[in-house]
């Protein structure tokens, strides 16, 4: 169980944070250096050196993005320019991608990035670069808003690239596409001029994944625990019946796999959040909140001490580490893998709700997470290895990702983001969000 320690701050993290970003700068400058558009997008290290892996392409803005949120958070100008050409030059394909849920993750990490620099001050106001950015995340909105299946309770989903039958737990913290796009004034137009809310496709679908992807201990089949997180909810395409768990990731539809837990930690706080600036979505924001609640308290007491969870909570190799959640994770050891990628994303997870709910239970559990997650083992210093956060797993089940001493775009992205939302934090500065 996650030993939450109450003496840490923001400030007190300081040092670590300023630490982070130094580190990062390298590791940006080499990646860019060595590699070619041609190769595709990088996702994880081999040896220390970013690869591709061919699936989606669902990594590239967390690359560009990084280059952003680097320079949010010193200053720098050489990474707004990086961040920025190849945002322009590059994302298209990722505006108008119809076969991936992932617009959240690429879009929003990018151009939505550069607009809310726009919005706060920190880039020059230019009209068309505005409306560039603003055109690319209303289509990339409207894109992923008509990814559509109906629930048989009269719902719906925005499907994952399994097809029209399968809702993703990850598609929760992509759900900013959605956002942006409603809060720029856009609507998705469908057949005979419908005009479809994207709003209420965001609605539904936090809604449909609040239900079937999350557990909350009350007897849904026998391993329902509270906070639990199915990576895949399966239904009957034909009439929009709910069938069963499954798990493209995980170890199996009934345990957790902790990446997919943390999406849900992380986006149902945000999203709380964003619902919170707008009017009438109390009910929808208690729907949200219990989720949130839900999948942090599992994390805290399925979590080892220091704050950073194994691959999967049910993998069948943590029967060799006796009793797990009782002492710090072991990331070489030869059994199950950690996962630092899923532990980045939980620490903001944390951070969001805690802050949102005014609890300083969640509040210094993010921080537990970040301290450990910000120094040895885990944050790399070698200037030859390009990842930042070291000891990330991909997809297990298929052997993607070598865990121990590798590291992952992801999870070098949301670690640089988590990093910079304390950074905020600490200087008073704009609360950090995904909207402008």
């Amino acid at each position: 169980m996650l030993e939450i320690r109450s003496d840490l701050t923001p400030a007190g993290l300081e040092r670590k944070l300023r630490r982070l970003f130094d580190l990062s700068a390298g590791k940006i400058r080499s990646l860019e250096k060595s590699w070619a558009p041609s190769q595709g997008s990088p996702v994880f290290t081999s040896g220390g050196r970013y690869t591709s892996r061919g699936w989606t392409e669902w990594t590239q803005g967390f690359q560009f993005g990084s280059a952003i949120l680097q320079f949010d958070a010193t200053g720098e100008k050489e990474f707004l320019e990086l961040g920025r050409e190849h945002t322009v030059s590059l994302m298209a394909p990722h505006v108008t991608h119809t076969g991936v849920h992932d617009h959240g993750f690429n879009n929003i990490s990018t151009y939505g990035n550069l607009l809310r620099l726009m919005a706060e001050g920190r880039i020059h106001e230019n009209a068309w670069e505005r409306r560039f950015y603003e055109l690319a995340l209303k289509s990339s909105g409207a894109v992923q808003a008509a990814r559509w299946a109906r629930t048989a309770e009269g719902g719906g989903y925005i499907y994952s690239f399994n097809g029209p039958h399968s809702l993703f737990v990850d598609t929760i913290r992509t759900l900013r596409s959605l956002a942006v796009a409603h809060l720029l004034g856009h609507v998705l137009m469908g057949e005979n001029d419908v005009r479809i809310s994207l709003l209420e496709r965001a609605i539904e679908h936090a809604r449909a994944t609040a239900k079937y992807s999350v557990y909350y201990g009350e007897g849904r089949d026998v391993w329902d625990v509270r906070g639990r997180v199915a990576h895949e909810s399966v239904f009957n395409p034909n009439d929009g019946r709910y069938r069963c768990p499954s798990s493209q990731q995980g170890y199996s539809p009934f345990s957790t796999w902790t990446r997919g837990l943390a999406w849900a930690m992380c986006g149902f706080a945000e999203l709380l959040e964003f619902f919170d600036t707008l009017p009438d979505q109390q009910a929808v924001a208690q729907v949200l909140e219990r989720a949130a609640r839900a999948t942090c308290d599992f994390y805290i007491e399925n979590t080892p001490p220091d704050g950073i969870p194994y691959w999967d909570t049910g993998a069948p190799g943590l029967a060799e580490l006796g009793d797990w959640r009782a002492k710090p994770a072991d990331p070489f050891n030869p059994h199950e893998p950690v996962d630092s990628s899923a532990a980045a994303i939980a620490a903001q997870g944390l951070l969001r709700l805690g802050h949102r709910l005014k609890d300083e239970l969640y509040l210094k559990a993010g921080l537990t997470v970040c301290d450990t997650l910000f120094d040895d083992p885990y944050l790399s210093a070698d200037s030859a290895h390009q990842g930042l956060i070291l000891h990330s797993v991909y997809h297990r089940p298929n052997g993607w990702g070598a865990g121990a001493g590798e590291a992952s775009m992801w999870g070098d992205y949301h670690a640089r983001e988590v990093a910079l939302y304390l950074l905020r934090l600490r200087k008073d500065k704009p609360y950090l969000t995904f909207w402008p």
